[in-house]
């Protein structure tokens, strides 16, 4: 007698597609194959939505970082950026700890099309500030801008960590880092080229306008995106989400994910320390020390640093041959190793520079900023930067695939990223803090060293523990209101329990 059919399977029990057999996709423009070189792209495939948003990426904080990098905001006192600062990650923290919800409801395109603005606003505040000095309305579009970037890096987060295939998830992160921080790159290459002959005073016009016009492109960019329910993967399998998401459902899931995962809080002093070192890194040191173009030349290669760690770390973290379980405790132990050895040579450099104090006094003091024509004196700080910004790449792009790895489902990754990108939001926030209250630079750079190393110790339980080789599907099921048969590919199911009547 033969077993009764069963109505769910694991990610085992459902076989693989042979590369050579075509499957099938819905009709439509969406799902028109495009060969380029062996590969086959479609409008809805996990490949061309991960690329659309990288580049819309690429556009609206890839260039806000190139602004951000040069410190002070390419201003001369770094008063009003640190404000600005505050204020962003201050809402950043709050709106994205419930973005979750709002792009499971929304969907990821109009949540990361409306997050796109708030970046065209703040540097048009900065434009502003050369001429008037408006405090105010920098700090009013750090504050917009903390709401928007909450959404568009949910947004963001949920396509990278669950379009993509198990196997695949590392290279996608990897891909997205790149092509993010190509942004942060040629944003920066622009600063340098119109402040090459700047050794003081603030940015010029020039640099803003172009930063708010390519800005705005990103945010247009971004309608072009489609939904998670859309997107078809090569198997044939698709997106798990909730087919009728109401408010109530997706903050009542908001609240399920701590419960159901509640050792989820350990990752959380990870979540908080992943931006707190770009205070001491941007501002404490590449704005204090540096003369204006060298910050622009140091802006760039510390971007380009990025696009080396991410690759590096995406590929790596996919590796076929190591099970993924082995994979995830290897990347812990090199985080530890890369913390102590990259911040322990930061410290040999920062304990003989000169206080805040000194670097920040009036015109006439005796302190000179390091140019690049200073040979040996720059060469060292340069590379300890790029070491930085690989540090970075490094940070961010574990903790997107630990995520990606805890679960495939689009509901739970999007919650799991806001609660990622919110804590975030709150370190940043609080170090931005600490540098406006004028803090010493070797009190922040302690603090940003001692938080990244301890919140290591909090993480490796989940690290060791609760990453397992594979998610199963009816796993990730658990928390939508979707069925096997909604998400697999088609016929998967039928040939399933054919196989099971034996």
């Amino acid at each position: 007698m033969a077993d009764d059919t069963k109505a769910t399977a694991t990610a085992e029990t459902i076989p693989s597609v042979p590369a050579d057999s075509p499957v099938p996709r819905p009709d439509g423009w969406m799902y028109k194959g495009v060969k380029i070189g062996k590969k086959e792209i479609w409008y809805a495939s996990p490949a061309a939505q991960l690329l659309l948003v990288s580049f819309v990426c690429f556009l609206c904080p890839g260039m806000f970082n190139a602004l951000t990098g040069i410190g002070a905001g390419g201003q001369v006192d770094p008063k009003a950026q640190t404000n600005a600062s505050t204020a962003l990650y201050s809402t950043f923290a709050v709106v994205a700890f419930f973005s979750g919800s709002i792009a499971n409801k929304l969907g990821v395109r109009m949540t990361l099309a409306f997050g796109g603005l708030g970046y065209s606003i703040y540097a048009a505040s900065f434009l502003s500030y050369n001429h008037n000095k408006n405090d105010g309305f920098v700090i009013f579009a750090g504050a917009f801008l903390g709401v928007c970037a909450g959404l568009l890096w949910t947004a963001q987060g949920t396509i990278m960590v669950s379009y993509p295939p198990e196997a695949e998830k590392g290279r996608y992160i990897s891909w997205f880092w790149m092509i993010f921080n190509l942004g942060g790159v040629v944003g920066a290459l622009v600063l340098l080229g119109q402040n090459a002959h700047q050794t003081a005073g603030p940015v010029t016009d020039g640099t803003y306008i172009g930063l708010i016009v390519l800005m705005l492109l990103g945010a247009v960019l971004a309608l072009g995106l489609c939904n998670a329910g859309n997107v078809v993967r090569k198997d044939g399998s698709k997106v798990i989400l909730m087919k009728n998401p109401s408010w109530r459902t997706e903050i009542v899931g908001l609240v399920e994910t701590i419960l159901q995962n509640p050792w989820v809080v350990l990752l959380f002093p990870m979540f908080f320390s992943s931006n707190i070192f770009y205070t001491y890194q941007l501002n404490n040191m590449n704005g204090a020390h540096f003369t204006t173009r060298t910050r622009a030349l140091n802006n760039t290669l510390y971007w380009t640093s990025q696009i080396i760690g991410a690759s590096i770390f995406g590929y790596a973290l996919d590796f076929s041959k190591a099970r993924r379980t082995v994979r995830a405790k290897a990347s812990l132990l090199s985080l530890v190793a890369l913390t102590f050895i990259i911040w322990g040579g930061g410290w040999a450099w920062q304990k003989d520079q000169a206080p805040r104090e000194v670097v920040m006094a009036d015109e006439g003091t005796s302190y000179v900023r390091i140019d690049w024509t200073d040979g040996s004196k720059y060469l060292g700080p340069m590379f300890l930067l790029m070491f930085y910004a690989f540090y970075d790449a490094a940070w961010q792009t574990c903790i997107y695939w630990y995520i990606g790895a805890l679960s495939n489902s689009g509901r739970k990754a999007a919650n799991f990223t806001g609660f990622y990108k919110g804590i975030q939001s709150a370190g940043a926030a609080v170090f931005w803090r600490l540098d406006g209250l004028e803090i010493s630079y070797n009190s922040i750079f302690g603090a940003t060293w001692g938080l990244l190393a301890a919140s290591l110790i909090f993480a490796a339980p989940v690290i060791w523990l609760n990453i397992k080789d594979t998610v199963s599907v009816e796993e990730d099921l658990k928390f939508s209101d979707e069925t096997i048969e909604d998400v697999v590919a088609p016929g998967t199911v039928a040939k399933t329990s054919k196989e099971e009547e034996v």
